[in-house]
């Protein structure tokens, strides 16, 4: 009786780590889309530290990381289970956000390029020489955990939403372990790229010429790849909170996606990104715009 009850344990656990398996791949498939941008992301929100703090600082994002996955995991779980409504206004919030983030980096480097005279341009060099080190290192850390709080949260929702039938076990691993899976490797590739240009000071010093040429293209490559992450990440955040927005009132979904089928002379495939990158610049000019009619208000009072 005990073998046989052994055996039962030991197949059941199998069946678990099976369905575990298969879900955790969907889960994984799903969200890769949202990597990619949480990859330029944080690879951006790094750019502008010194050399020498760069790895702490991508360690010290990805312990936040961490920790809003901690909060993020149990956090959904309830919700799933007693508020399952609010998952999608939730999520809606935090795409506005983003959206808001994003409208005020192209706001402010629109600002600095119209920056023509050089009392303006020195005026702006003393500001960021006076500016304390570890007080800039320490804004953008907060920046880029809170960034990653919300890229995080649209993460554990689309994976919550596949495994959302399974049983609570299965949902949890499953949970933690694209949690994990996701920190990891994100923050892994973003420490790789951030030290691109040392990398390529390294093998530059090597005696073998193939090291050196290498060294000298990852030195080339490294400051325009950060320049076009800078890009990329800021057109990220509209295009994940757009794309939240889209996802979340049908009719704006419905209206995309049918564009997107009539259309005849440009591929749908570039439609609806390209129509979820608009939705998300008018709703971060939207909430730049309210955010400084309350702080007008709130200076006249």
């Amino acid at each position: 009786m005990a073998g046989s009850s052994l055996l039962t344990l030991l197949d059941d656990i199998a069946t678990l780590l099976d369905d575990i398996s298969v879900m955790g791949k969907l889960a994984a498939k799903k969200t890769a889309g949202v990597l990619g941008d949480d990859l330029s992301l944080n690879a951006q929100q790094v750019t502008g530290v010194r050399a020498n703090r760069e790895l702490p600082v991508v360690w010290q994002v990805a312990k936040g990381s961490l920790v809003n996955k901690v909060i993020l995991v149990p956090l959904a779980l309830l919700i799933s289970a007693f508020i399952p409504w609010a998952i999608t206004p939730l999520l809606m919030l935090g795409g506005a956000f983003l959206c808001f983030e994003g409208m005020e980096k192209v706001l402010h480097s629109l600002a600095s390029r119209h920056e023509n005279s050089d009392e303006q341009r020195e005026a702006r060099l003393s500001q960021l020489a006076n500016q304390d080190p570890m007080q800039y290192e320490r804004a953008k850390v907060k920046g880029a955990i809170r960034t990653d709080f919300i890229l995080s949260a649209e993460i554990v929702a689309l994976t919550l939403g596949i495994v959302s039938s399974a049983p609570l076990v299965n949902q949890i691993v499953i949970l933690a372990g694209i949690a994990l899976l996701v920190t990891v490797g994100v923050y892994g590739i973003v420490g790789v790229i951030v030290k691109l240009d040392d990398m390529g000071w390294w093998l530059e010093k090597r005696p073998s010429v193939l090291a050196q040429i290498l060294g000298k293209g990852l030195l080339i490559l490294a400051p325009w790849l950060m320049k076009v992450l800078s890009v990329v990440g800021t057109l990220a955040m509209f295009l994940v909170g757009g794309g939240i927005l889209v996802h979340g009132v049908p009719w704006l979904h419905h209206h995309i996606e049918a564009l997107s089928a009539l259309s005849e002379k440009l591929p749908g495939w570039l439609i609806t990104p390209v129509a979820t990158l608009v939705v998300g610049m008018l709703l971060g000019t939207l909430v730049v715009g309210a955010v400084a009619l309350v702080n007008r208000i709130k200076a006249g009072k």
